[in-house]
């Protein structure tokens, strides 16, 4: 089975002054540490929510030095149950980032017969079957 983990991690920034640019800081940092061997991990901004549910931006700044949520996305192939999935992606992303806390947000179970059933159906209208151009000649 294959599954999509995200994971967020709190990224420190420093020397910042907007919300914007401890973000665009905050990417850039994290895609350094996970480049070239993880390249393939999405990063995104993450999201913070107030107790009463009120949205937040996901950077948060003091005294110019900021603390950024980020949310890193990757697919974990042939794993028995989602929890070895995390474990993996934890282990994973967690050996570039040091002393970057993470905590993995959700396991998503990857439908393969989904991908599989789109392509089969229209490629078996388009090419004969081999059989059946014997028996023509």
């Amino acid at each position: 089975m294959d599954c999509r983990v995200v994971v967020e991690a709190a990224v420190p920034v420093y020397d910042v002054e907007t919300e914007d640019e401890a973000i665009r800081i905050a990417i850039s940092k994290t895609g350094e540490m996970l480049n070239p061997d993880l390249k393939y991990v999405e990063i995104n901004m993450g999201s913070r929510v107030t107790p009463n549910g009120e949205s937040l931006p996901p950077a948060f700044i003091a005294a110019d030095e900021a603390l950024v949520a980020l949310e890193l996305e990757m697919t974990v192939f042939n794993v028995e149950q989602e929890e070895h999935a995390s474990r993996i992606a934890r282990k994973e992303i967690g050996q570039r980032l040091k002393n970057i806390p993470l905590k993995v947000l959700s396991v998503e179970i990857l439908d393969d017969e989904s991908t599989k059933a789109d392509g089969e159906g229209d490629d078996e209208e388009l090419i004969p079957d081999f059989d059946d151009l014997v028996e023509d000649r």
